[in-house]
């Protein structure tokens, strides 16, 4: 439905950090050229926290507009009210969205029972495909592995994005829902042990700059050739991991411009990297992709 190498799309802004759709068009373009199978839009790393409502709607429909059906365009409306969740996802449907992610609602702490709840009545919201996003080190709650399995049986609930980084809790996952219940990997490292225990692919940060890499990892896997899928996984370690040295999405902003692909900085909280921090990141980079000689 979604293919197995979506991104977690940027949100470019301008020197003002003001929303830049101008920049928008080259970074689509760039994602599905370097192998992203779907658009996620308005995600952590698309930094939705701080943006507004009028700038998710404007990105959304700007994001399906310049995608031009090529791939998919799943735009993420979770929030922690769920009320406002649901005017949200109806609002953004009319957009001509190809489905939805529902991140855990933060701050909050529901209980299992209050999980279930709100994500039932925001898959309610649309009848388009939707995908759990399950990150408790962001939202402060896990989605526990019943919940999902319960959540699975929801006809337009098709997936779950896993960050929890817990191997057991995705195996609970994958043994109890049915076989076309696609589980993701929420986290680049991560992707080839999922994929192993049963997963789909991957919902990639790295992908902004080693898309071709990272499809050729889960195309390998898949292909049954696992030694190329291991030696993939192990000379993109290190990136991974600097890629969430700093607080995402700064570092991957960082390095798109080193590509030569700017999409400008990051809103407060967050900060941009350091000189020191974007010379590492920058080592780190050019030992798996070839840099532009005037950055």
């Amino acid at each position: 439905m979604f293919g197995r190498v979506l991104t977690a799309m940027v949100t470019p802004f301008n020197e003002r950090l003001e929303l830049d759709l101008s920049r928008l068009q080259a970074l689509i373009d760039h994602l599905i050229e370097t192998g992203t199978t779907a658009l996620v839009v308005a995600g952590t790393t698309g930094e939705s926290p701080v943006l507004t409502h009028d700038e998710k709607l404007a990105l959304f429909d700007a994001s399906v507009r310049l995608a031009r059906g090529r791939v998919p365009v799943i735009a993420g409306t979770g929030l922690n009210s769920t009320q406002a969740s649901v005017e949200l996802t109806k609002e953004v449907d009319a957009l001509g969205v190809q489905g939805f992610l529902f991140v855990a609602p933060y701050y909050n702490k529901p209980s299992q029972e209050g999980l279930y709840r709100h994500f039932e009545a925001l898959a309610a919201a649309t009848d388009k495909p939707t995908i759990l996003y399950n990150i408790p080190a962001r939202t402060g709650v896990n989605i526990d592995p019943q919940t999902v399995i319960r959540l699975s049986t929801i006809q337009n609930i098709v997936g779950v994005k896993e960050s929890s980084g817990d191997l057991t809790q995705v195996s609970r996952i994958l043994e109890g829902t049915d076989d076309d219940f696609i589980v993701y990997s929420g986290d680049d490292k991560m992707t080839l042990p999922i994929l192993a225990l049963g997963g789909h692919g991957v919902v990639s940060v790295a992908s902004h700059v080693v898309g071709t890499r990272m499809a050729r990892l889960v195309d390998a896997f898949f292909e049954g050739d696992l030694k190329q899928a291991r030696e993939q996984h192990h000379a993109l370690l290190p990136l991974f991991e600097e890629l969430f040295r700093a607080p995402n999405p700064a570092p991957v902003k960082s390095a798109l411009a080193m590509l030569g692909l700017s999409v400008g900085g990051v809103r407060l909280p967050l900060v941009d990297l350091t000189p020191a921090q974007r010379t590492e990141l920058r080592r780190q980079l050019s030992e798996v992709v070839l840099l532009p000689s005037f950055h």
